[in-house]
């Protein structure tokens, strides 16, 4: 089976029906994408198929055969980060940090497609759960990435 992930493809000799994040996590050592629960419920294991935020525990890799995939990897890097990934860096939004590659992965989705969240549309897009309770934070984030993203449009 080949997968284009961050841009590049890679052959895996999997079985169809493994989740796509063991694929990610154990056979390509990407281990950025978290594992959390394990029904697809808290949003560890979220990353871009085709840019729509997808949970990828429970999602088999025979379903994403030739789509896009971005993980955590593919987002940004030390010297040149996401307007998001920044955002977060700011806010300090990260305790212990677990849940945070799947909660950025949801959040620049949501901003692909709603550039100016309201706190409705981020309470309804961004269901990832975090135990250590930084939402606040998560939210503050968002609305500075937003912001940084429009300012980026406009100068371009």
């Amino acid at each position: 089976m080949v997968l284009k992930i961050n841009g590049k493809q890679y052959t895996v000799e999997v079985e169809p029906t493994m989740p796509l994040l063991w694929v990610l996590r154990d056979v390509l050592n990407m281990t950025g994408t978290k594992y959390g629960c394990g029904v697809a419920s808290c949003g560890a294991c979220t990353v871009h198929i085709d840019g729509v935020a997808t949970r990828t525990c429970v999602l088999p890799v025979a379903a994403v055969e030739g789509k896009e995939i971005t993980t955590i990897e593919g987002l940004g890097s030390e010297s040149v980060r996401s307007a998001v990934q920044q955002a977060w860096i700011d806010h300090q939004v990260p305790q212990c940090g677990y849940c945070q590659s799947g909660m950025i992965m949801a959040v620049e989705s949501l901003l692909m497609t709603n550039p100016n969240p309201d706190d409705e549309a981020i309470d309804q897009s961004i269901t990832n759960i975090c135990r250590c309770g930084t939402y606040q934070r998560v939210r503050a984030a968002i609305k500075t990435a937003a912001k940084r993203l429009q300012a980026d449009t406009v100068n371009s």
